[in-house]
């Protein structure tokens, strides 16, 4: 999925959940109003898009206070001792968890600060697409 894309899908996340992208591109990237699409493409130029993802008002949509949040936590793979002292591997398959809290977004905002790609973090949050039910025989 292309950055573009994973931001344009966070986008329509916020604004389904109350965020107003019109007001705050206005406020914080230019006075004129040039279109929606114009603005996001205005946003991917020289990295811009920074500015909306660590917006306290995008955050707040994104990871609505009180609302339960799933997202996918990816493999990790580790060592560790195990009970005789020998180093082992450990690998975790990705999983799904679900929070609910009420300054969740505060949280997700100090994740994307210290992760190297805040787009990659955000892309755990998009819905994931319905996987196609089996047939029964």
């Amino acid at each position: 999925m292309k950055r573009i894309e994973i931001l344009v899908a966070m986008l329509k996340l916020a604004q389904a959940n109350g965020f107003d992208f019109r007001s705050w591109f206005q406020m914080y990237i230019q006075p004129e109003w040039p279109g929606t699409a114009e603005a996001i493409r205005i946003l991917t130029q020289q990295s811009r898009y920074i500015a909306l993802l660590f917006s306290h008002e995008f955050a707040m949509a994104v990871w609505k206070p009180g609302a339960q949040m799933q997202f996918l936590v990816p493999q990790t793979t580790y060592t560790q001792k195990n009970r005789s002292g020998k180093l082992i591997t450990v690998t975790r398959r990705p999983f799904t968890r679900r929070i609910c809290k009420t300054d969740t977004w505060e949280y997700h905002l100090q994740q994307m600060v210290v992760c190297k790609d805040p787009l990659s973090y955000l892309r755990r949050f998009l819905p994931a697409p319905e996987a196609p039910l089996a047939k029964k025989n």
